[in-house]
């Protein structure tokens, strides 16, 4: 499996130029390449990778409008029109049934406004010692955090196992193979940032279109809410992380989050980041060598009797345990 880190950069003055410059130029080849895709869907034409790839880079390089492309990587400009043909793949697929899951909207053009970003294959950068080489960037000083590259490893096999009911009160209820029982609290970071949120959202609307104080506030705007989403991840990496170290297998509900997201619970299931959670809980179990196994949301879990299988019909909310009418003693409570 692949595995991503994550790095801090310290670029110079002119390495943050050179990097805009190659983030700018991608973009437009991104744009240029999807309306390209664009054109020829609505035209019927049948346009291969390599002619869209020629058409919005090298063509384009000739002409006095995109002259400028020639200033960056070009590798940064090929994963740009590879991210576009996917984008627009995925759409295609996703209209036709090819691609299972949630549909898929028509991909958008890219602003220059937000985040900005590029890729790079292993033609456009190289790790020296402690720095990293840049194409058309130079030497780019890196905060390793970890050694680079790290081979996953496989964690050594435990006996325990462990079930996982999320919900919004308790973001977590484990019950485990050895009989613990625990209640991962829902730290609810987005409510508990929402007053300075507001504040901020407030200092946002009352400066004026296209000011400098405008552009200020956005900014302390997408710091509060990326502040959010850095707690929320980390606090998410950190709980699957230790749930996979502890269990060599864990069951968890296969719940219909995006159905969920479209209740009046909308904002508590989106700040408890259940989706989230469950792809790193897969992600690190294929890593180290656990198993996630996802029960289905219509198997009567509540109803069955975990010793021997005995589906005892519909319970009440308020029925937590429950005897198993088919043990002789009744000393076994069903789960």
């Amino acid at each position: 499996m692949l595995v991503r880190y994550r790095y801090r950069i310290n670029p110079t003055g002119a390495q943050r130029q050179a990097l805009a410059r190659a983030c700018g130029c991608a973009r437009v080849v991104y744009n240029d390449a999807l309306a390209e895709r664009r054109r020829a869907y609505q035209a019927v034409e049948r346009i291969s990778d390599t002619e869209v790839q020629h058409r919005v880079i090298t063509r384009a390089k000739r002409t006095p409008e995109r002259a400028w492309l020639s200033e960056v990587a070009s590798v940064a400009l090929v994963q740009a029109c590879q991210d576009a043909r996917r984008a627009h793949r995925n759409w295609a697929d996703s209209r036709t049934g090819k691609r299972k899951g949630r549909r898929v909207g028509h991909p958008r053009f890219r602003t220059k406004h937000g985040r900005q970003s590029i890729r790079l294959t292993r033609n456009g950068f190289a790790v020296r010692g402690s720095k990293l080489h840049l194409a058309k960037a130079g030497q780019v000083g890196v905060r390793w955090s970890r050694e680079l590259p790290s081979a996953p490893s496989r964690l050594p096999m435990v006996p325990r196992t462990a079930g996982i009911d999320l919900g919004l009160v308790w973001l977590a209820t484990i019950a485990a193979s050895d009989g613990a029982i625990e209640a991962i609290a829902n730290p609810r970071h987005l409510r508990a940032a929402e007053r300075a949120l507001a504040r901020a959202q407030r200092r946002l609307r009352r400066r004026q279109m296209g000011s400098k104080s405008r552009a200020k506030a956005r900014r302390r705007v997408a710091v509060a809410h990326r502040k959010v989403r850095n707690q929320r991840a980390d606090y998410h990496h950190k709980l699957a992380l230790r749930l996979i170290r502890e269990n060599q297998t864990i069951a968890v509900e296969d719940l219909a989050v995006a159905g969920l997201a479209r209740t009046r619970l909308a904002k508590s299931v989106h700040d408890a980041g259940w989706g989230t959670f469950l792809r790193l809980l897969e992600a690190k179990a294929a890593q180290y060598g656990r198993r996630v196994v996802k029960i289905g949301r219509w198997v009567p879990t509540s109803q069955t009797c975990s010793a021997c299988g005995h589906r005892d019909g519909p319970k009440a909310l308020g029925i937590r345990v429950w005897a198993c009418p088919t043990l002789q003693d009744g000393s076994r409570p069903g789960r």
